[in-house]
């Protein structure tokens, strides 16, 4: 809850703004169609005169326009500002071991220069852009827009209004669970995921993730271990169903006068980086990387290293709005309820503008920037968790008796650094997809899965879950041709059940390249499903048409947004 102490945000006086605003008039709630004599919702006529649009018309829009914008702005007003915690590792640590600090200055062991961290903090503190521009970096590689995360939006929850719980502590067992199945993901990039379930490397990693004590991922429903049929999933509903890719991400797509095959440019196997201890160090105060290796043969996705390639250089909306595109294609439903869509019960007209292809085509990508803002200010502002790169630093120095950290057991006794060490040559650090590591911004929240949550529930409010997706395919071994799945479930890939698979994909992928953790998957799905969810509460009151939408949310709920509100309904 916000409290008279905490109202003093960006300088406004948030309470006395409320006590002096003018009260918001009542919009009244759209009635359902009558096709046949229909009442202008608003209240007035258009004219008929010979000057088309002004006189009263004119003047009852603008009025009629500014109460909608105050009654959008009051439901954005009265969302309740929670806490912003962290897990105290800043505090905890001196040294700042346990938080974000690539790009700046390090010492000989990856630890920070803490003058040049405070530099950092100075900017973050104040705000000013001046002392963004003061912050001491290392080797000259930039940070990646720490000011976003001060950034207002006009749509949607302000970004200050949404959180996400504490990220695991650095000396967690969850931390070190997440890094041992890390690890894993790391030496089993090459992989095919239809070979999961004969491969003895990933039955062994499920054998040792399934012993770890805090893991949270999933695991088989009766023996409660991680298994080659759930290991390296997404935990959101029915992404143990099917293959491990979403249909989404390998069926052609249809894109106006063009069909587009999804043959990717991928990267050749084996190559890992930042596996000897002074490339890593050098990357870690900011130097240029190498190149990368491309592959020259276009394949569809078929492995971790190759969905990996796929997140690193991915226009962030880009599968959500393939989806959207395969999806109108099929022509599956526009909104599951039918009472939703004013649309599906009129006898003259379609939707265009509004509820039709050219809506659900803009609002799936226009969702995507304000949920980086969201995220931004998580990571930046609230937690600015170290990237598991860093991690790998620490188990290495502390294993080499250079120094000692905190780290759990569940990390340092684990089977999976013998194979670590001798894949790297003598280092126990997490080998790398990408020549540069990660980005240069903090971890938790993830961007990529921000993104998947925000634009995957726009395509669930939209299209009906319950389509099921036929004649189901996966990749050949080599990536060139796409062959028919025919696994048990093949019948039950459902459009709901293939889109959070594809949230899933795009946000684990970046962890198999080694740049995110598991929870930053799972925490910033939802955190972008609010932003999507309050952005249609407020743009529900914007239509002409009648409308509601009917969906289900990451953890099983099934909610309807109307009239600016949102109710759980199952």
């Amino acid at each position: 809850m916000t409290t008279k102490s905490s109202t003093l945000i960006w300088g406004i006086d948030k309470l006395a703004l409320k006590e002096t605003a003018p009260a918001a008039a009542p919009v009244a709630a759209p009635a359902t169609p009558n096709v046949a004599a229909k009442e202008p919702i608003w209240g007035f006529h258009h004219p008929n005169g010979r000057n088309g649009v002004g006189g009263n018309w004119a003047r009852n829009r603008t009025e009629q326009a500014r109460q909608i914008r105050r009654q959008a702005a009051q439901i954005a007003y009265e969302r309740e500002h929670p806490r912003h915690l962290n897990n105290g590792d800043e505090a905890r640590y001196s040294n700042r071991i346990g938080n974000f600090s690539k790009g700046l200055p390090h010492n000989a062991l990856g630890e920070v220069d803490p003058v040049a961290y405070e530099t950092l903090l100075t900017a973050l503190r104040k705000g000013n852009p001046e002392d963004f521009e003061a912050i001491k970096l290392g080797l000259g590689r930039k940070l990646v827009n720490p000011q976003a995360g001060l950034a207002f939006d006009l749509q949607g929850a302000d970004a200050y209004a949404l959180t996400i719980p504490p990220a695991p502590a650095l000396a967690s067992a969850e931390a070190a669970g997440e890094m041992v199945e890390l690890y894993w993901m790391a030496l089993l990039r090459d992989v095919h995921f239809s070979d999961f379930d004969r491969n003895d490397l990933i039955a062994e990693a499920a054998a040792s993730i399934s012993r770890l004590y805090a893991f949270k991922g999933p695991k088989d429903p009766q023996t409660k271990r991680v298994t080659p049929a759930t290991i390296f999933r997404g935990s959101t509903r029915g992404d143990l169903i099917g293959p491990y890719l979403s249909q989404f991400m390998l069926m052609d797509i249809p894109y106006g006068s063009l069909c587009i095959q999804q043959l990717n440019k991928t990267v050749k196997s084996g190559c890992d980086y930042m596996t000897d201890y002074d490339a890593w160090l050098h990357i870690q105060n900011g130097g240029n990387p190498p190149s990368d290796q491309p592959d020259r043969t276009r394949r569809y996705l078929r492995n971790m290293r190759d969905l990996g390639r796929y997140v690193q250089v991915d226009a962030l909306y880009e599968a959500y709005l393939n989806a959207a595109l395969i999806l109108l294609s099929l022509n599956v439903n526009h909104v599951l309820d039918d009472a939703g869509n004013y649309y599906k019960r009129s006898r003259t007209q379609y939707g265009f503008g509004t509820f039709g292809g050219a809506h659900i085509l803009s609002l799936v990508t226009e969702i995507a920037t304000r949920a980086l803002k969201a995220v931004w200010h998580q990571k930046w502002y609230v937690h600015r968790r170290l990237r598991p790169e860093a991690y790998g630093g620490l188990v290495h120095n502390h294993l080499q008796r250079r120094a000692c950290y905190p780290l759990h057991s569940d990390v340092l006794d684990s089977n999976v650094l013998e194979r670590v060490y001798k894949h790297n040559g003598r280092s126990y650090l997490l080998p790398m997809a990408f020549p540069e590591g990660s980005p240069t911004h903090p971890a938790y929240g993830a961007g990529h899965a921000t993104v998947a949550g925000a634009c995957v529930t726009i395509l669930k409010a939209w299209f009906d879950e319950t389509f099921v997706l036929r004649n189901p395919v996966v990749s050949n071994h080599d990536g060139t041709q796409l062959v028919p799945y025919t696994g048990p479930d093949a019948g039950r890939l459902t459009v709901g059940n293939e889109l959070n698979k594809l949230a899933a994909n795009i946000s684990i992928g970046r962890n198999m390249a080694g740049v995110h953790w598991r929870t930053d998957y799972t925490a910033s799905i939802r955190l972008g499903e609010e932003v999507a969810i309050t952005v249609l509460e407020e743009q529900s009151l914007t239509y002409n048409e009648s409308n509601s939408f009917t969906f289900t949310r990451f953890d099983g709920t099934q909610v309807l947004i109307k009239e600016g509100k949102t109710t759980v309904i199952a």
